[in-house]
């Protein structure tokens, strides 16, 4: 918007110019010597409609599909415990999205603006309670806010958000290109939340440490489910460019028209560059006051998780990334009945996963996968354990 504001004027400045020199040729007042032998100015270059209309503004997304196979599927359907990979020999038409952005200047007080529009199979399984930005069975809005930011000594400025945020815990994240493996950890689906609608104050003190502070209606909730509001925070360590330490902690209630059974909890990500490796190591704990899932609804349920990620690059255009993680659902408040997995009073699970990242094409990456799941439980369709191949091509715009 600024190239064409600079177009604009500079039209207006020649117009100013070269009026009067034409009234004065008519009224057979000579003109400058040298007019003869200046060429037109060449005319503008296209404009850009879109950031002509939105100045500022940046425009991305992506698409996504893929191709999922288990042996030991629910029903020869539906490979449980699964989230976006979580339909059994069909291709998947999981995710378009449209990103539209607005940067703010953490120098000054400016705004900003950031929404994601998501559509297709991913979208039916993040979408929160409270329906409001439900856009039907396969849509959704999962980031929608707005950022005030006031500039600091720093020069990294104070930011307030308001609205639907994603989540302050785990690595993996919910646009599947961003993450090392293809297929979702056990970690992000079954002991994070994926968004929080609230307020978000963040602030960088300097190059080592950061801070987020946050309000929320709930975990994936859009609408209250009750009166109290619950809290998340996180401190971000940066002892050196190859190194940081992400360490959250979270308290509120969560159940539905019960203000006193609060979840709580924390968690640790540890992040290490190494050559054209590396290795992230997180760890998650969390309970839960009176949990109303359990078979003793006064008992308090808890759970932990561990999970290790290991990338490698081969080159520019190819990469392996392995995942291996592990949660102890001691109490089944996360997992009964949840994605396939059996309803049960507590189970421990856990998966293996190797992936290829390719990227020999401009702006798209294909992902073939091999992975491999196991539990306590008989849950996967009366066995223990289940292998499971995939193959997904995604595309950046």
């Amino acid at each position: 918007m600024r190239a064409f504001g600079s177009r604009f004027a500079l039209a207006a400045l020649l117009s100013a110019l070269v009026v009067p020199a034409g009234l004065a040729a008519q009224s057979g007042a000579s003109p400058p010597a040298d007019t003869a032998a200046k060429q037109p100015d060449p005319p503008p270059p296209p404009v850009n409609h879109l950031e002509t209309a939105l100045a500022g503004f940046k425009l991305t997304g992506f698409a996504a599909g893929s191709y999922s196979y288990s042996g030991h599927s629910a029903g020869g359907t539906a490979i449980v415990g699964r989230l976006y990979d979580r339909l059994q020999n069909r291709f998947m038409l999981n995710a378009l999205a449209v990103v539209l952005d607005k940067p703010y200047d953490p120098a000054k007080f400016t705004a900003g603006f950031h929404t994601e529009v998501l559509v297709g199979q991913d979208a039916t399984v993040i979408q929160s309670d409270g329906g409001t930005f439900n856009l039907g069975p396969q849509g959704d809005i999962p980031h929608l806010y707005v950022t005030l930011n006031v500039p600091t000594a720093s020069g990294n400025g104070l930011q307030f958000k308001v609205g639907r945020i994603p989540t302050l815990l785990g690595l993996e994240v919910i646009e599947t290109y961003a993450n090392p493996n293809w297929s979702e950890g056990n970690q992000f689906i079954y002991v994070e939340n994926f968004t929080g609608t609230g307020l978000s104050v963040e602030t960088k003190f300097n190059n080592y440490v950061d801070l987020q502070l946050r309000v929320i209606n709930g975990w994936d909730q859009v609408s209250d489910n009750n009166s109290h509001k619950s809290f998340m925070g996180r401190v971000g360590l940066y002892p050196n460019a190859l190194t940081s330490l992400g360490i959250v902690g979270y308290w509120g209630a969560e159940e539905p028209g019960n203000n006193s059974a609060n979840r709580y909890g924390f968690e640790g990500l540890l992040w290490r560059k190494l050559g054209k490796a590396a290795v992230w190591v997180q760890g998650d704990y969390g309970t839960e006051q009176a949990n109303a899932a359990l078979a003793d609804p006064t008992q308090d349920a808890k759970w932990w998780a561990l999970g290790g990620w290991i990338t490698y690059d081969f080159s520019a255009t190819a990469g392996l990334a392995l995942r291996g993680d592990y949660v102890n659902d001691e109490n089944g408040a996360r997992s009964s009945g949840v994605l396939g997995f059996q309803p049960n009073t507590g189970q421990k699970f856990g998966s293996a996963t190797a992936t290829l990242n390719i990227k020999a094409w401009p702006s798209a990456v294909v992902r073939p996968e091999l992975r491999y799941d196991r539990s306590t439980l008989a849950t996967f369709n009366g066995k223990k354990d289940q292998v499971t191949i995939a193959l997904a091509v995604a595309y950046l715009y």
